[in-house]
């Protein structure tokens, strides 16, 4: 059964876009596109500028791969972070969370994604040769790596390990385990075996 048209082919092409984006199927982009028709001159002319002007001033930063109008970043920019010390993540909006929480003034180091061999995704689609020219141009103490607690991520963290061997640099990753404000009983059994074996003293 074909769908029928219900709207001009401008509005068409805007759901179709917008189902595009992370967590918005073809019922959201509906929604989302006739919410912004019905708020045009508050909500579509407003963001029609901001894409056009994201479109011709964001770059994509040459040292650590973050998204910003400038390159270096920002955060590449910035004399009081610590250039002792990268925070290696898969990806840009993983730099955001951590930079969002505030605990961490170093250097960041975007992959772009992980190890992922069935994917077709290796060591030269990542920006891993990158991180480690960073690392042997000197001045770099210790390395965390960052990312997610998946297969592709563990993956990605020990080829990251091997091949900063020897590069006298310490190579750390984050905890993994309860979560704070987590109930025991709510949590996964590769959650609790990975906060029984990273126990610390009380």
């Amino acid at each position: 059964m074909s769908s029928k048209r219900i709207a001009g082919p401008e509005i068409e092409r805007l759901i179709q876009l917008l189902a595009k984006v992370p967590g918005l199927g073809p019922r959201s982009a509906r929604r989302a596109a006739l919410h912004l028709i019905k708020k045009k001159e508050q909500l579509l002319g407003p963001l029609a500028h901001a894409m056009a002007d994201a479109v011709d001033k964001v770059r994509v930063c040459s040292v650590c791969g973050n998204v910003d109008t400038s390159d270096p970043c920002m955060i590449c920019s910035d004399p009081r972070r610590d250039d002792s010390t990268i925070v290696v993540v898969e990806d840009v909006s993983d730099l955001w969370a951590l930079e969002r929480a505030g605990v961490q003034n170093a250097r960041f180091h975007v992959l772009g994604g992980t190890l992922s061999p069935l994917d077709g995704v290796g060591p030269d689609d990542l920006t891993i040769a990158k991180l480690v020219s960073r690392v042997a141009a000197g001045g770099v103490a210790e390395v965390i790596i960052a990312v997610n607690a998946t297969i592709e991520g563990q993956t990605t963290a020990h080829y990251i390990t091997d091949q900063l061997a020897g590069m006298g640099v310490k190579v750390t990753r984050l905890a993994h385990g309860v979560p704070v404000g987590g109930e025991l009983d709510y949590l996964d059994e590769g959650t609790l075996a990975a906060a029984l074996k990273s126990r610390t003293a009380f």
